[in-house]
């Protein structure tokens, strides 16, 4: 899966691109993002979502094929997605 991420601030969307054995099979848009920190009993499954499904339409239960390998790779950042200094406050006191 590749994101490319709109920047310009926090929870912004961008535009997906799912592969498959390296070709692609699917595209689609994420309109926005998580902006802060996610729940600490959201996991980053792999065949199967213990945590909060992506939709209600979601599928439940478990992969019940095989999954051989899953690749992360993590290209450039700009770093346009964090916290200004100027604004560091104001996040702290959302976040009370």
């Amino acid at each position: 899966m590749e994101f490319a991420y709109d920047g310009g601030g926090l929870a912004k969307g961008g535009d997906v691109t799912l592969y498959y054995d390296g070709e692609q099979v699917g595209q689609g848009r994420v309109d926005a993002t998580q902006p802060f920190i996610f729940s600490a009993d959201e996991t980053t499954d792999v065949g199967y979502d213990a945590g909060t499904p992506v939709s209600p339409e979601a599928p439940t239960g478990r992969f019940t094929g095989t999954i051989n390998w899953v690749q992360l790779d993590l290209g450039a950042d700009t770093h346009d997605h964090l916290v200004d200094p100027e604004h560091a406050m104001s996040v702290a006191m959302s976040l009370q």
